[in-house]
């Protein structure tokens, strides 16, 4: 028979999988506005808004690019 395990395990580290905190990309005149809405959002207390914004950053398409960050 095996001895039971006496010490907890390490806490899990979860990913955000909405990417709130998305970066915004320099010189990109629609991320530097969300990311101007979502500061301001998250300074009135406003998470909700904030959270849109943040996921609204990560899903930007830039034309450049052709892709998605």
């Amino acid at each position: 028979m095996t001895e039971p395990k006496r010490t907890m395990s390490p806490p899990v580290h979860l990913t955000d999988p909405y990417n709130l905190d998305a970066e915004p990309v320099p010189g990109c005149d629609v991320c530097t506005a969300l990311d101007k809405q979502r500061m301001e959002a998250r300074e009135q207390g406003r998470a909700a808004a904030a959270a849109t914004a943040g996921i609204e950053i990560a899903n930007h398409l830039h034309k450049k690019r052709g892709v998605k960050r």
